[in-house]
């Protein structure tokens, strides 16, 4: 049993119970202090007590599940196993995060690898992406005027949906990123960890590609 793995899970869950809720009103100025902190400073704070640990799962678990949807075809329950191995690996490398490289970035690089690492393993992969939850990203798309430009009708939400799910991974990524995550050039380069020539590379790919697989569904309708 790795006692350092069930530390770290059982503090992701404790977040949740109704007892943590009960902690953080019995400390309000405490937490309080400890959520206006830098994700940086709260990492140099979690390792002098990795109780501090539970802000930043409490900052990023939402995002991160999200974002695991996005760029995968992962059911939810294999989005949360890869959620709870990318706060576990976070974790352990705590020691080594450099603090010239912002925490969001690294924290995106680990489940980024992660969620590579979890379809290496998997034999069967169905090919449906899911966007739960993501009412707003037609209007996103439709706000780059590249896209805006070249799209000869309105699409809706579904039909964008379909769209990114057809698209190759490296390019749906980006686009996720990009738009929807609302990373710039040089974060997505750390995330990636691509030269920031080559994520512009991808990204005007990803429009490219985006573009041709939409107007190719709009001739069959």
């Amino acid at each position: 049993m790795d006692l350092e793995k069930v530390s770290v899970l059982s503090a992701y869950e404790h977040v949740h119970s109704p007892a943590q809720f009960s902690m953080k009103k019995g400390m309000p100025d405490e937490n309080e202090q400890l959520e206006d902190k830098t994700d940086e400073e709260l990492v140099a704070l979690t390792l002098e007590n990795p109780d501090n640990y539970r802000v930043l799962v409490e900052r990023y678990e939402v995002k991160l599940l999200r974002y695991i949807m996005r760029i995968s075809s992962s059911t939810m329950e294999d989005a949360e196993d890869i959620l709870q191995d990318v706060f576990v690996s976070a974790y352990r490398n705590l020691n080594g995060f450099d603090p010239d490289l912002k925490f969001s970035s690294w924290i995106y690089r680990i489940t980024h690898n992660k969620v590579i690492s979890h379809y290496r393993k998997t034999t069967a992969r169905p090919k449906t992406v899911t966007y739960e939850g993501d009412n707003d990203l037609l209007n996103i798309l439709k706000g780059d005027s590249d896209l805006a430009e070249d799209l000869e009708r309105q699409y809706t939400a579904k039909e964008v949906m379909d769209t990114l799910s057809e698209m190759d991974e490296r390019y749906r990524e980006v686009l996720v990123l990009k738009f929807i995550e609302d990373k710039n050039y040089r974060e997505i380069s750390d995330i990636l960890e691509k030269p920031m020539g080559t994520v512009a590379t991808l990204i005007s790919r990803a429009k490219k590609q985006f573009k041709e697989k939409a107007e190719e569904k709009n001739k069959h309708i």
